[in-house]
């Protein structure tokens, strides 16, 4: 084994949720990525829709036990001392399919080798190993600093809560069960007059529909101002659910913007442009509204693209009049107007 040592971190990460244009859901995960050499170690996987065992959403008591595991101050949950480092976003169930390797102790290193896709108790290095990641060796210092920082729960929890102010209810009510829907939650209000500052600051976002003027606006952003909470705020493009949760999923992403494998989206003169970190599954999504204020959904792009610049051409129909392109990625999600 090499010498040599790697670097060890963490990071917040997003498992992007969403509405998508076939109508199916994806659930919204936030979880905390592995960052070796400064690269999140998911990136290294292909194009893998997969978390971490160190999600926000599992209970507390399940969160230290992952934590104290890969510190190897456990027996390994799977046999021949392999540990889940990335599972299934939906179920977690390693039927689904995990990327488990080998955690091992030597003097003071921690050692991630054989790195494996595994969907059941044995895992296959021959047939299903990651040939090329690994192994890493890490400084046990920095290892145990970075997994311990997480058990002294010093982190601020991701605030997974919207607040949607807009002047169409039945809009507003649609949204807020999509949202509901991936495992985001939404209230609905007018305005925020006596809320206590408690109560703001379960707020990680406010989502303002197009018909909410600039005095009401600024009415809103004063009462997080004095409650001293800061929020991402969203101007809503077009009442569009699914485009409106892509905006939402967008001003929730916690993670590091040097380290998201989807970084930009240009969209005009019938193309899109975009720029990827790594090579990933992006899929483009066109909305327009048409003169009746009637929604149509095109997917105009779903295929794998290499890391750099990309300029994909749109189809016409899907782009004509007022239209918005969402791109996504397993983790993050972009969105655009179309200019003129």
């Amino acid at each position: 084994m090499s010498a040599e040592y790697a670097t060890f971190g963490l990071a917040p990460a997003m498992r992007a949720g969403g509405v998508l244009a076939n109508g199916d859901f994806q659930v919204h995960r936030d979880f905390v990525d592995f960052i070796v050499d400064g690269r999140p170690l998911l990136f290294q996987l292909s194009d893998l829709d997969a978390v971490s065992p160190l999600a926000s959403d599992v209970p507390p008591a399940i969160f230290t036990a992952q934590v104290r595991s890969l510190l190897l101050e456990a027996e390994p949950p799977l046999p021949g001392g392999r540990y889940v480092i990335y599972g299934c976003p939906e179920c977690a169930d390693l039927a689904c399919g995990a990327v488990t390797a080998v955690i091992d102790k030597e003097d003071d290193d921690y050692i991630w080798q054989d790195f494996a896709w595994q969907t059941d108790e044995h895992a296959d290095l021959e047939l299903n190993g990651y040939h090329g990641i690994g192994p890493f060796r890490f400084q046990g210092a920095e290892y145990r600093a970075a997994l311990g920082a997480l058990l002294q729960g010093t982190a601020e929890a991701p605030r997974r809560r919207v607040l949607l102010i807009g002047a169409r209810v039945a809009l507003l009510a649609k949204l807020a069960a999509a949202l509901r829907t991936i495992g985001i939650g939404a209230d609905i209000t007018h305005e925020l007059g006596g809320v206590p500052a408690d109560e703001l600051r379960a707020y990680g976002a406010v989502a303002f529909g197009r018909g909410i003027g600039a005095e009401e606006r600024a009415a809103v952003r004063r009462a997080f101002t004095d409650a001293g909470v800061e929020v991402a705020y969203v101007d809503g493009l077009a009442p569009i659910v699914p485009l409106l949760v892509a905006q939402i999923e967008h001003a929730l992403d916690r993670s590091p913007v040097d380290q998201r494998r989807l970084t930009r989206l240009v969209a005009a003169d019938g193309e899109a442009g975009v720029e990827v970190t790594s090579p990933c599954r992006v899929r483009l999504t066109a909305y327009r509204l048409d003169r009746l204020y009637r929604t149509h959904t095109h997917e105009v792009f779903d295929g794998i693209l290499e890391a750099g610049r990309h300029r994909i051409a749109l189809d016409a129909k899907a782009v004509k009049g007022e239209s918005f392109v969402v791109a996504r990625t397993s983790g993050s999600v972009l969105v655009e107007a179309m200019a003129r």
